[in-house]
């Protein structure tokens, strides 16, 4: 079965072709459809399973709407299965609604069962004739803030893939001759492989024995490892690939029935709460014996005798039979607590917790489909106590505060009470970017009533329109959307979920060029801001405001199955900027020109090849055809002006082409001097033999030598690149492009490709300080060329090709067409490809495929809809924590990973502090803090004036931005001649530019010192609130 890669491209990154094969013929049964049913549901078919099958006849309550998405107030009483059953196959037409019972005939038609919020003896029944049978069965519940999963994948499981890394692919630098023998590889990566992982050889040279076989490693180091062999007889290692071939891996699950009393070890989530998973395990159990007991009835929110009835229900299990499963600390005063406080909420189903297990369930049921990833192995229990209000007793809310009112929050009402829920609906929030994490934050906020009551409401910006691999994991968009504003679209599917939100939708970025939109009075209404962005850039720019306006931020991210969040709240937690991680490794120049030694780095170089060759080109043509002063302007940069004037001229005069042969005709001895001129050259410099200065051989360690490609009309590769090449450079000129390969062989047969001669005292540089010298002196590259040039006379050259130029109005309205490289066109990917697997095949570098090329020459970020249900739901308790003003050891940042499965959570770190004394009194402050002046627009007199009587300090320096307002060694003329000023009238007068009308603050930084000590005090910056406007 074939992929669409179009639909599916970023989750195949996460899950192979062969995981989403396997999941593409798998049928999925969903029993029960409530909160965690339908995320659940939602996850699963956007990730591509053959079908999915629900049932749940239970009728459609007001308690279901603060988690069902799916489900509106006029579906209250027909079955929850039925009633969203149509929305739902909206994402995916092969999901169905089955109305029959749940019995082994049914269950026989899946190869992945869930069961949610089935009575235990009915999940005991199924997990039993699962286990039989070899069909997953996964059964999870969610009560309130506390959830409970248990997987099942029966006594032989075969996982094929038990982790998300990428098999690991090294360079060898070296391979001893004993026995085992010893793998060394290059000391710029480390192997990151582990003891009992197989590897393999690949494009070995000097011991050809091992290319291609197959060894067990043992590990010796980071960049070391033995391999099972005796080498002693074998050739002398010159270099190589170590390529690591994943293992599968078979799991053994108990079935329920055994489970049960054998619960341990659990899937640890939160080891702040070390013991809880036990306490949890009884007190599920507990909640199953009470709904028997009562008639399916669960203990009433506020009713504090239920919920001592399901206290002594615990510890009866607790203490029962003695082959029985037993809890520590179940009799303690703080398992009671969590007990109460579990059958207190148990009524309720809440969007974020449900987001949250959703998640984590909805990948289990893709490891079940796939059986790629480990699974829980088998007992998950989860709970988010610490999001209960403190006035809860005993972990029960008072009756009055818990009641439902027949409206659609009532399941959260009954966690939370009626006084946060008042408090969600006038939150005024900012969510930064509609893609995957915005969507499902504006579903969560939709069921939460987030900005929904009086002095409410939602803004959300994002610039980008709807592409077609968006709809794999971005929820609320449907085809007949692509193309259109994400934001608007966006707000208008979580409008249409509930018809209370107060959305306004933006198509634009957060930027400085922003900020007459987003400005002060914008940010002044906030109550906080959400980030859903995919660049440390902008999450940058936007905690900037955040500490400026001191709003609380709420981050996320996801990397495939990884994922993480981070709360801020002003003056309690350090700002997302306070931790940053280090830069990425960028490739050295003269690495990527001359000396690749991966597919990472011929990949940028196709990349650079192909920004110069289809769009840089285009556009300096362009510009001189537009620009009267192009000419003088390009004066002025001497180190850029020879090759800018080669471009030009190539692209005006000597390589424009009238047709398409003539465009085939370039492409080819563009192929020439790519794949075979510049690799002769570098080997004219720098013979196969050659020695450097200090007796070591030339072509050594990271350094592979080249082999030139002679072009060969036969090989696909070759004629790949051709006819990519030749098309682009046609859309260039506006030329049609040829039908197939015929026209590209036609043309190819009558091209003269010139001989070629390795020229004498070209210099190519070996070090990447030669690199960065040669490209500050303006030599040639473009992307790929072997470096370097003669010694002539630039001027000269720059004359000649000047003359050559036609005049602008010679060309009348003519036109080149830039071609932006776009990894998601397959055109582009195809050129690209093609240019770097040929540059690979001159180096013996393993060649990667148009979908591996996609994912790093795109740097696409992989992407599952589980980890961004996840993120949003974790992101969004830490709201409802925010709107409860909680104490920091309330609060966690969290790290995930689904496919270990890995869950790590932290207490947020507090901001760093500054102490100074300011009029003998300590102050401690932080990024958060700033010394605010409200006083009007005040004079710099004035302002001097106030620093010095409210905080004993005396200003040496002011500064607005770059501009310098005041310091103690300017001239005293320019000092008394401002000191009368206003602040906007200073402020204009040195940087030559007025104070917006709309503008509301200034920032001014002060260098200042005490005025009884004169010591230099280190003082935050001052915030001057100016008037408004009249």
């Amino acid at each position: 079965m074939e992929v669409d890669e179009s639909l599916y491209s970023r989750q195949l990154y996460v899950m192979g072709r062969e995981a989403q094969r396997r999941m593409a013929t798998s049928d999925v049964l969903i029993v029960g459809v409530n909160g965690l049913g339908v995320e659940v549901a939602k996850n699963v078919i956007l990730a591509g399973v053959k079908s999915v099958t629900l049932l749940d006849r239970t009728p459609a309550s007001w308690s279901d709407l603060a988690a069902q998405f799916y489900l509106t107030e006029a579906d209250i009483g027909k079955p929850r299965a039925a009633a969203c059953v149509n929305k739902l196959a909206e994402l995916n037409r092969y999901v169905s609604c089955v109305e029959e019972d749940l019995t082994t005939t049914l269950v026989s038609r899946f190869q992945v069962v869930v069961l949610i919020d089935v009575p235990l003896s009915v999940q005991l029944e199924v997990d039993d004739f699962c286990h039989s049978k070899g069909i997953c069965c996964i059964a999870a519940d969610v009560r309130g803030v506390f959830a409970s999963v248990f997987c099942d994948f029966g006594p032989a499981f075969v996982v094929s893939d038990k982790n998300d890394t990428q098999a690991v692919s090294c360079l060898v630098s070296g391979v001893t001759k004993d026995s085992p023998a010893l793998v060394t590889v290059m000391d710029d990566q480390r192997h990151q492989l582990e003891t009992g992982d197989v590897v393999t050889f690949a494009s070995v040279e000097g011991m050809p024995e091992l290319e291609g076989r197959e060894f067990t490693i043992t590990e010796r180091g980071p960049y070391a490892f033995e391999i099972n062999c005796d080498t002693t007889a074998f050739g002398t290692f010159v270099s190589g690939y170590v390529n690591q071939v994943k293992q599968p891996v078979t799991v053994a699950f108990k079935p329920l029935r055994a489970a049960l009393d054998q619960p341990e070890p659990f899937m640890e989530t939160d080891f702040a709460k070390f013991g809880r998973p036990g306490v949890l395990h009884q007190g599920f159990r507990a909640l199953h014996r009470y709904r028997a007991e009562h008639g399916g009835a669960l203990p009433a929110p506020g009713n504090s005798a239920q919920a001592d009835a399901l206290l002594a229900l615990a510890r009866e299990l607790n203490s029962g039979s003695s082959d029985g499963y037993k809890a520590d600390g179940l009799d303690g005063a703080e398992a009671a607590r969590v007990l109460r406080a579990l059958a207190s909420t148990s009524r309720g189903v809440v969007s974020p917790v449900c987001a949250a297990v959703g998640g984590v369930v909805g990948q289990e049921v893709l490891k079940a489909a796939s059986g790629k990833f480990m699974p829980i192995r088998q007992w998950l229990y989860w709970d988010a106590e610490e999001a209960l209000p403190a006035a809860a007793e005993g972990g029960v809310l008072a009756v009055e505060e818990v009641q439902p009112q027949n409206c659609r929050y009532d399941g959260q009402i009954m966690v939370f009470g009626k006084t946060l829920q008042a408090a969600l609906g006038a939150q005024n929030l900012f969510l930064v970017g509609a893609g995957a994490i915005g969507c499902e934050m504006l579903k969560n906020w939709a069921m939460m009533g987030v900005g929904c009551g009086p002095g409410g409401a939602i803004h959300v910006t994002d610039m980008d329109h709807i592409e077609r691999s968006n709809l794999s994991r971005q929820f609320l968009f449907r085809e007949e959307h692509i193309g259109k504003p994400k934001s608007a679209t966006a707000a208008a599917a979580a409008r249409a979920m509930n018809g209370d939100m107060k959305l306004s939708a933006h198509e634009l970025k957060c930027a400085p060029d922003t900020e007459g939109v987003f400005n002060d009075d914008f940010y002044a209404h906030l109550t906080g801001v959400c980030t859903a962005l995919d660049n440390v850039e902008a999450r940058l720019y936007m905690d900037q405001k955040c500490l400026f306006y001191k709003k609380p931020m709420f981050e996320s991210g996801t990397l495939g199955t990884k994922g993480n969040t981070q709360v801020v709240v002003p003056y309690l937690t350090e700002n997302y900027g306070a931790s940053r991680d280090p830069p990425e490794k960028s490739i050295p120049v003269c690495t990527l020109k001359n000396f690749p030694n991966q597919i990472e780095h011929t990949l940028q170089w196709a990349r650079d090849w192909f920004e110069g060759a289809f769009s840089q080109s285009a556009g300096d043509a362009n510009a001189y055809l537009e620009m009267p002063d192009f000419l003088a302007q390009l004066a002025a940069q001497p180190n850029a002006r020879l090759e800018t004037l080669r471009r030009v001229e190539e692209a005006l005069v000597s390589g424009r082409p009238e047709r398409y042969a003539q465009c085939v005709q370039w492409a080819r001895l563009r192929f020439e001097d790519l794949f075979h001129n510049t690799v002769a050259q570098l080997l004219h410099n720098f013979p196969a033999d050659s020695m450097t200065s200090s007796g070591t051989p030339f072509w050594s360690g990271a350094k592979r030598p080249p082999t030139p490609v002679a072009f060969d009309a036969d090989d696909p590769l070759h004629v790949a690149f051709v006819r990519a090449a030749a098309d682009l450079r046609a859309a260039n000129y506006g030329i049609a492009a040829a039908a197939d390969d015929a026209a590209v062989l036609a043309a190819l047969s009558s091209v003269i490709v010139p001989d070629f001669t390795p020229a004498e005292g070209v210099k190519i540089a070996v070090t990447e300080a030669e690199a960065k010298e040669e490209g500050a002196g303006g030599g040639a590259g473009g992307g790929g060329g072997g470096g370097g040039g003669f010694m002539m006379d630039t001027d000269a050259q720059c004359a000649a090709l000047v003359d050559a130029l036609p005049e602008p109005a010679s060309l009348g309205a003519f036109r080149l067409a830039a071609v932006e490289f776009d990894k998601d066109v397959d055109a582009h990917m195809v050129l690209v490809t093609a240019a770097s697997n040929l540059r690979a095949r001159c180096y013996k570098i393993p060649e990667a495929d148009m979908h591996r090329s996609r994912l790093i020459a795109g740097k696409i970020i992989p992407a599952i809809a589980t980890t961004t249900a996840l993120v949003t739901g974790l992101v969004c308790l830490e709201l409802i924590k925010v709107a409860q003003e909680k104490p920091l050891e309330a609060y966690k940042n969290w790290f995930l990973n689904l496919a270990l499965p890995q869950f790590a959570c932290s207490e947020p770190i507090p901001p760093a502090t500054t102490a100074v004394k300011l009029k003998g009194r300590e102050w401690r402050w932080s990024a958060w803090d700033c010394i605010d002046v409200d006083r009007g627009d005040i004079t710099l007199a004035a302002l001097f004036a106030l620093l010095r009587d409210e905080y004993g300090l005396e200003v040496t320096m002011l500064s607005h931005g770059v501009s310098i307002l005041f310091s103690f060694f300017a001239s005293k003329k320019k000092a008394a001649e401002r000191l009368p000023m206003r602040m906007t009238q200073v402020v204009a007068a040195v940087t030559k530019r007025e104070v917006a009308p709309t503008q509301r603050y200034l920032i001014f930084e002060v260098c200042a010192s005490d005025v009884k000590t004169s010591e230099d005090v280190e003082i935050p910056y001052l915030r001057f609130k100016l008037p408004p406007a009249p």
